[in-house]
């Protein structure tokens, strides 16, 4: 058994970090905490605007409502590619790793534009399909929440990959061994023992994609081409183009303390800490 650290030791060995984390992250947080209530006036009344603001709870609306579908795309598609990374054959495998470790090699702002030229109306998508007699006119892909979407699931599935893989290989063989034993088929296998085994991976691999999806601004700003405006980017629009720094700035904390909330939900809940997120 390990030897559990002293506080000194663990001081010396996390304070750095610490330290990093305060001066980069909760000093600046609690800035823009402040100007949320000092500007224009102290007081609660940007709070009270963003309660009280139709546009502005219509955007968080409609932020949810697309980290959720994002989310439920992007776990689906991630669960099975890290089920081939896991369980297929050393080509398939190799495959697999690329298709993981390529996107990570590409900017968001490079991928953002090469789906706005595949998906726009004189893209490559909407020219194959009305060169091989599919449609007549060209399909709206882009500037809507669709190409949002899209945008958003292809750049999260790698970071759903790796929670999904670390719970897939910490599966014993020989459960399946057993099930095979007592006449279950293949398909019988995989969705009442390989996936319950799994649900830890899926849940860490839900808030990672969920919490960042809330985050995104480059990606929804392009696609979405204005028409699909979410909380980040109505944070830059109110600090940088009206400027109403004392709104954007209460929409910032909002934001932060409902992603505070969620994962203290998926903490006590899921029991985070057994998932692969942790490992």
């Amino acid at each position: 058994m390990h030897k559990p650290l002293s506080s000194l030791s663990f001081l010396v060995l996390a304070g750095p970090l610490l330290a990093f984390l305060t001066l980069v992250y909760l000093i600046p947080f609690l800035g823009v905490a402040q100007w949320s209530i000092t500007l224009p006036e102290p007081g609660l009344t940007q709070y009270q605007r963003l309660a009280g603001d139709p546009l502005v709870l219509s955007v968080f609306l409609r932020t949810f409502r697309i980290c959720a579908m994002v989310t439920v795309l992007t776990v689906i598609a991630a669960y099975m590619i890290a089920y081939v990374w896991v369980r297929g054959t050393p080509l398939q495998q190799r495959l697999a790793e690329l298709c993981i470790l390529i996107p990570f090699w590409i900017s968001v702002l490079t991928r953002a534009f090469g789906w706005l030229a595949l998906l726009s109306n004189r893209g490559l998508v909407n020219s194959w399909l009305q060169s091989l007699g599919f449609i007549s006119q060209p399909l709206t892909l882009v500037r809507n929440e669709f190409g949002v979407i899209v945008g958003m699931t292809h750049f999260l599935i790698p970071f759903a990959v790796f929670p999904l893989a670390s719970a897939m290989r910490s599966l014993d063989e020989r459960v399946f061994l057993a099930a095979r034993g007592m006449g279950a088929g293949p398909l019988r296998i995989f969705w009442s023992v390989f996936v319950p085994m799994t649900f830890s991976g899926i849940i860490g691999a839900t808030l990672i994609v969920f919490v960042f999806a809330l985050g995104f601004f480059v990606t929804p700003a392009i696609l979405g081409g204005g028409r699909s405006v979410m909380v980040a980017e109505l944070i830059y629009l109110r600090m940088f183009q009206s400027p109403d720094w004392g709104l954007g700035a209460a929409i910032s904390v909002t934001l932060v303390v409902i992603v505070a909330v969620l994962m203290g939900l998926l903490f006590r809940y899921a029991r985070l800490g057994d998932t692969g997120v942790s490992k």
